[in-house]
């Protein structure tokens, strides 16, 4: 199988990762519960993750990195410890569900930054215009997980720090594929998921917090603190209840030490020359429409690419494809405000996207099989 759905879950991932969390399942328990060597390995192996993170990121402190279950999990966590119901809260047109849905259930005022597709400018100038007075938190969406869109963070987090308002940022397609400065942004919550860019197991995510959030949305054991009722004041403990996934933990630690190697800097490039193979490629195939920034300037765009076959259902493009042993997606992808502000609410689009295991020759296997697929479908169609 050919794999180009790394935007959902990167399948292809080192081989330390692999042998981490098998070795994790035999000689590790849970950090903080009891003096033994099976915990304090668990909780050298945490601490660890937590430093690798921290200096991949560029994060002030280790205790600022909270593992969490995923990304959807760290981005409720931040939206629940500071909005209410009636909070008006910015985002922008390319957030996901994992945003849109807690706002919606917690019965906050969602104000829409309306902007353009590859155009960061419009993004600057409409959150310049919707962060008013009263703004209790503005959500940025890094990359667009539709298009790959990069969405200017710095300009957007300046504006924040201007008018003192908080910002999250969803990093789950940015997180190892572009360089992210916490220090630098100043964010109060940055979240991202481990099974993607940084190329660790599902079940895996951070959060990345400035400071400690007042409210919590789950409660239980620490390994610390427990004579109190309420939970530890202080970070990482505060957000980390329960019992942490330790063989998914140690793997991200190995899928973090592979990006710092690997350097983010060299992985978009990567990417990049592969999406701008993809879109030479697909560009004179009939009938193809791309989303796509020009494949000579892609500053704005990382290894995600969406597209649409004329008068053939994006469903049926991956379907015919998945037969062919070629792995994309199809459909909405969790975003339809991304796909309002491209024009694709209605059809959805197919998306292809790459990671730093694609090669150029998959790449060309897979311009050849879609070429042909493409033909079958719309001959189909006459």
């Amino acid at each position: 199988m050919i794999y180009l759905d790394s935007a959902a879950t990167t399948l292809q991932k080192p081989s330390a990762v692999r042998r981490a969390v098998s070795r994790a399942l035999v000689e590790q328990t849970s950090p903080g519960r009891g003096g033994h060597s099976a915990s304090m390995r668990a909780a050298e192996t945490a601490y660890a993750c937590r430093e690798a993170v921290a200096r991949l990121l560029k994060v002030s402190a280790p205790e600022q990195v909270v593992f969490t279950y995923n990304a959807t999990y760290a981005l409720n966590m931040a939206i629940k410890s500071l909005v209410g119901p009636g909070d008006r809260v910015v985002v922008s047109s390319f957030e996901h569900n994992s945003v849109i849905r807690p706002l919606q259930a917690i019965g906050a005022e969602i104000v829409v930054a309306h902007s353009a597709l590859f155009r960061p400018e419009t993004a600057v100038l409409a959150f310049e215009a919707a962060i008013q007075a009263g703004t209790k938190l503005v959500v940025l969406n890094h990359v667009s997980n539709v298009f790959g869109y990069i969405l200017p963070a710095a300009e957007i987090a300046a504006l924040c720090r201007a008018q003192g308002v908080p910002l999250m940022i969803d990093a789950s397609q940015s997180a190892g594929v572009l360089e992210i400065d916490a220090a630098a942004l100043d964010a109060d919550f940055i979240a991202m998921p481990g099974h993607k860019g940084l190329y660790g197991p599902q079940g895996t995510g951070v959060l990345i917090c400035k400071d400690t959030p007042q409210r919590t949305i789950i409660e239980g054991g620490t390994g610390s603190d427990a004579l109190h009722r309420e939970m530890p004041d202080t970070l990482p403990d505060r957000l980390e209840a329960g019992t942490p996934n330790m063989p998914g933990i140690r793997g991200l630690l190995e899928g973090v030490r592979f990006v710092k190697r690997r350097t983010t800097a060299e992985i978009l490039c990567h990417e990049r020359n592969l999406l701008r193979r993809l879109i030479e490629g697909l560009g004179v195939i009939p009938g193809v429409r791309l989303y796509a920034a020009a494949a000579a300037d892609l500053r704005h765009q990382t290894g995600v690419l969406s597209l649409n076959l004329e008068g053939i259902d994006c469903e049926t493009v991956a379907g015919a494809l998945s037969a062919r042993e070629i792995a994309v997606r199809a459909g909405l992808h969790c975003a339809p405000l991304a796909h309002e502000a491209a024009g694709t609410l209605d059809t959805g689009t197919v998306r292809v996207s790459v990671s730093a295991f694609n090669t150029r020759k998959e790449i060309d296997r897979f311009l050849c099989i879609f070429e042909q697929t493409a033909k079958k479908l719309r001959k189909s169609e006459i």
